[in-house]
């Protein structure tokens, strides 16, 4: 058996938070593009006829988010899950045999 401190050096728990964060910034990028590419459109829309209503910006972009989230849903768990399995197959192997 070997002792956790043999797993999780420094190097290790720093080199797991970069790839914790780096997974966190790809997840959440087709939410993020996708409101913020109708934001703009939307934006352009307000600035070119002058109609400055609040809740036409954000409905489009509630339910963009939400479309981006069903389409590219089985694509987050699928990368969040092999990530989650690579953490927990590595706290296993610190615990008795």
């Amino acid at each position: 058996m070997m002792l956790a401190a043999e797993i999780f050096t420094d190097t290790f728990v720093m080199g797991l938070c970069t790839r914790a964060l780096y997974l966190i910034l790809i997840l959440s990028a087709p939410m993020l593009i996708s409101a913020l590419a109708v934001g703009l459109v939307i934006s352009i829309l307000q600035a070119t006829t002058q109609v400055q209503e609040q809740t036409l910006g954000f409905v489009p972009k509630i339910v963009v988010t939400f479309l981006s989230m069903v389409l590219c849903g089985s694509w987050l768990i699928g990368n969040l899950g092999t990530f989650i399995r690579e953490v927990f197959s590595t706290i296993a192997r610190v615990g008795p045999h």
